[in-house]
């Protein structure tokens, strides 16, 4: 596994985002050690707010949302998932599998030591962070989940084939323009730009290209069966557990229903759809969200 690391000097001045970074490290294959960034915000005694992003986004995704949490007296961590943003990105489409972005982040998460956190799970975030509560329940308090599925090779949306179909054909993936096809906001130019900051040319871009591939819509696909298990864990969680979905993503559209028919947690939240906002809520309603996340937590603490 050959790493790839960005120039930090790519990260100088991004609109909105002069978070310090804060590294750890997690085993990666054949003894590599991968270095892993996250924002980590606020007071370190505030309760944990997990904040993950997914496909093709970074951290900045949460840039507005952060400060705003902190202020709260949360605190707030927002890894970048290895092969985005600062963390380390692997060379090769072959590198990453569904299977190993779990272990990694299961790795982070152990390695923070995190307890009573309260997760917002967008996208990616939400398929490997999904298999993070099944597999480690009583580290999380409370889970919301957004624009986001845990597929068992059932098939997805028409939108979703698009989709997949335009990742793996086309020869140049412009990070910035895929994050504002999907926002109803209009980025500025320096937004756009900072959501390319990560990836420098195409040989970083092995992440964003392939995690899209590696949803698993057929039963013959990999981590078919480990969705599987981690549903049968979910079905057994009581904890607070919430949807915000926003009403004009065709990608996941109507998928906050498998998670408030099947999860015990969820029976009887005052479940949200985000008004006003595309793929990526984050970017256009994040007070919207911070207000949603601290009213959870405060009527379910």
């Amino acid at each position: 596994m050959r790493l790839l690391r960005t120039p930090d000097d790519r990260f100088d001045r991004l609109p909105d985002y002069a978070f310090a970074p804060s590294y750890s490290h997690v085993d990666g294959a054949a003894g590599v050690r991968i270095r892993v960034h996250a924002v980590d915000a606020g007071p370190r005694d505030g309760p944990p707010v997990l904040l993950m992003h997914g496909e093709p986004s970074w951290s900045y995704l949460y840039r507005r949302m952060i400060p705003h949490l902190a202020v709260l007296g949360c605190r707030v961590l927002a890894p970048d998932l290895v092969g985005f943003g600062r963390s380390d990105k692997p060379s090769e489409p072959a590198d990453h599998t569904y299977e190993r972005h779990v272990d990694w982040m299961g790795q982070w998460l152990l390695g923070r030591d995190l307890h009573g956190v309260t997760a917002f799970l967008h996208d990616w975030g939400g398929l490997i962070g999904l298999r993070l509560v099944a597999a480690f329940p009583d580290r999380f308090a409370r889970v919301i989940v957004s624009n986001t599925r845990l597929p068992i090779g059932e098939g997805y949306s028409e939108a979703f084939n698009h989709w997949l179909h335009f990742t793996q054909s086309t020869p140049l993936l412009q990070i910035g323009d895929l994050v504002q096809a999907v926002t109803l906001r209009r980025l500025t130019p320096g937004e756009m730009a900072a959501y390319d900051a990560p990836f420098p040319d195409e040989s970083y871009k092995a992440g964003p290209r392939r995690f899209t591939a590696m949803v698993p819509i057929r039963p013959d696909q990999p981590s078919v069966a480990q969705n599987k298990a981690a549903w049968k864990s979910l079905e057994t969680f009581r904890k607070p557990f919430l949807t915000a979905f926003s009403d004009t993503d065709p990608i996941t559209e109507g998928g906050d229903r498998v998670f408030q028919e099947r999860i015990p947690g969820a029976r009887g939240q005052p479940h949200a759809i985000v008004k006003g906002a595309g793929h990526f809520l984050q970017e256009d309603r994040p007070a919207d969200l911070c207000d949603l996340i601290h009213r959870f937590m405060a009527t379910t603490s």
